[in-house]
């Protein structure tokens, strides 16, 4: 392999700055699993339900994942390719 000085890594460094957290890293691989919504996730996660909203909200500011609206609660997913994949090599 050769060294491309070209290359930008900046939105790759971004995502992997953004995926070492550990609960950050938990919540992505989980909703890579399945769609669903905070209360479900601080549930499993045995976390506050603020700390999980803190992290969603980050995780969406960054573009990882996105929230469908379906009435009063919304529901996550994965929208992010590399941190699909990422989830997919650590799996």
């Amino acid at each position: 392999m050769e060294f491309d000085k070209s290359r930008n890594f900046d939105n790759e460094a971004e995502i992997l700055k953004v995926l070492g957290h550990p609960v950050r890293l938990k919540i992505v691989a989980g909703l890579c699993t399945k769609e669903c919504n905070v209360k479900h996730i601080w549930e499993c996660l045995g976390l506050p339900q603020a700390t999980v909203s803190q992290h969603l909200a980050l995780l969406k500011n960054k573009r990882i994942i996105e929230g469908k609206r379906d009435g009063v609660e919304v529901h996550y997913t994965v929208v992010h390719p590399l941190a699909k994949k990422l989830i997919e090599l650590l799996s």
